[in-house]
């Protein structure tokens, strides 16, 4: 009772500059409602295999492996200082607003705050400020909200590719990252306390994934523990923005979660992709939502065809869902925005998808494609990822319903 009685008058004492939960909503400053419509910024700050057209390759960990194994660890360094500053920039976040996005979902590395070396910048732990302070200044400018979510977290919280993990979700059984866990959000939670543009604090994407269900009941009690220990932390700094929860078994389970009142700001967070586009299809999170009396909205769904997603979005707009689709950005468009392969872009591939299992297969397989002809490839790339260069999937587009028909 204590606990709650703090977090009540922690409530009150927020600025009304902020979004808040009130009940089954989210309410803006002014007093009216948000239904969340937007998308991902899905492969930036989180490189994921499938968007490059990569299949065996599919975590940020594997990809800069091959990318040094190909033309080594300097030019791998700089192709993702490069990847950084050209695959978001204020260009992408200005298109989003015009096409009627009023929310953005961030995922990014846990790394990016600390001194460990990802995606090509060792020792320097504002790089994931610099990164994302830029993408709040361009929310601000065109009226945007926006959620950061930790996609992949310190010891991993998933056990799979999406989690650049070890196949395990160790975050939720081991306590030095879940310190490590903690003290980042609590990080993030101090710069970004007084700023508006942030709707919330996703404290980690899709735990659990469905391979470790045998010993799912015991996981999924730490996983709650765990969301409480860190919802605690980030209000000892922060009394402002909302909390986002995820399910259990990739953020589509939320029987475990026993409690929610410790906390009045805070939120659920599902996914899902494929089944039947319709409202009993999701009962069990519109279900949720009524057992908690709180909000909860699909952070991630998509990559079905143009007539499924259209008749989901049209789905969840009846029932109060806000959603924001994944991704923004990829190859080979199902997305917003379709980025071309560049010329020779198959043979980054064939190395990619090679055998690179000891050191002889990986001379054998760097035998095809030269440091020279590769360098000039992945250049190429960095070039078409740029909003300029890329191609807006219009039908796409208009099955999100982003703009008021």
């Amino acid at each position: 009772m204590l606990l709650l009685s703090l977090f009540t008058l922690m409530g009150s004492a927020r600025s009304n500059k902020f979004l808040r939960v009130e009940g089954q909503d989210i309410i803006c400053p002014d007093g009216s409602k948000l239904l969340i419509k937007g998308t991902n910024l899905g492969n930036w700050l989180n490189p994921e295999g499938y968007m490059f057209g990569f299949s065996k390759v599919n975590s940020p960990r594997f990809i800069n492996e091959m990318l040094s194994q190909l033309v080594g660890p300097d030019e791998a360094a700089a192709f993702w200082h490069d990847f950084k500053d050209s695959y978001i920039t204020r260009e992408d976040i200005s298109f989003l607003a015009k096409e009627g996005a009023n929310t953005l979902r961030l995922p990014f590395h846990y790394k990016l705050f600390t001194n460990e070396d990802y995606m090509g910048l060792a020792d320097n732990s504002n790089e994931g400020f610099r990164l994302v302070d830029k993408v709040v200044e361009w929310c601000r400018a065109e009226g945007l909200y926006l959620i950061l979510d930790m996609h992949d977290c310190p010891g991993g919280q998933t056990g799979d590719n999406i989690d650049d993990s070890y196949g395990y979700p160790w975050l939720i059984t081991e306590r030095a990252p879940q310190e490590q866990f903690i003290a980042i959000w609590k990080k993030i939670a101090r710069h970004y306390r007084n700023e508006p543009v942030i709707l919330g604090y996703e404290l980690m994407n899709e735990a659990l994934a469905t391979h470790f269900n045998n010993d799912y009941n015991r996981l999924s009690h730490q996983l709650d523990t765990l969301y409480k220990k860190a919802a605690q932390a980030v209000r000892a700094v922060d009394r402002n923005h909302i909390i986002l929860i995820g399910g259990g078994n990739w953020n589509s389970r939320f029987e475990f979660i026993s409690e929610w009142d410790y906390d009045p700001n805070l939120m659920f967070t599902c996914h899902r992709y494929g089944g039947e586009p319709t409202a009993e299809a999701i009962r069990h999170f519109t279900e949720t939502r009524e057992r908690t009396g709180r909000p909860i909205f699909m952070g991630e769904i998509g990559h079905g065809s143009i007539e499924w997603q259209t008749r989901f979005s049209e789905t969840m707009e009846s029932l109060n869902m806000g959603y924001t689709y994944w991704p923004y950005k990829k190859v080979d468009g199902s997305c917003m925005m379709g980025v071309q392969r560049p010329e020779g872009w198959q043979r980054i591939v064939d190395f990619a998808e090679a055998n690179r299992d000891n050191y002889k297969s990986i001379r054998e397989a760097r035998q095809n494609l030269s440091q020279a002809e590769a360098i000039s490839i992945l250049r190429q790339f960095l070039a078409n990822v740029r909003y300029a260069n890329c191609k807006p999937q219009t039908d796409y587009i208009r099955s999100m319903r982003l703009k008021e028909e």
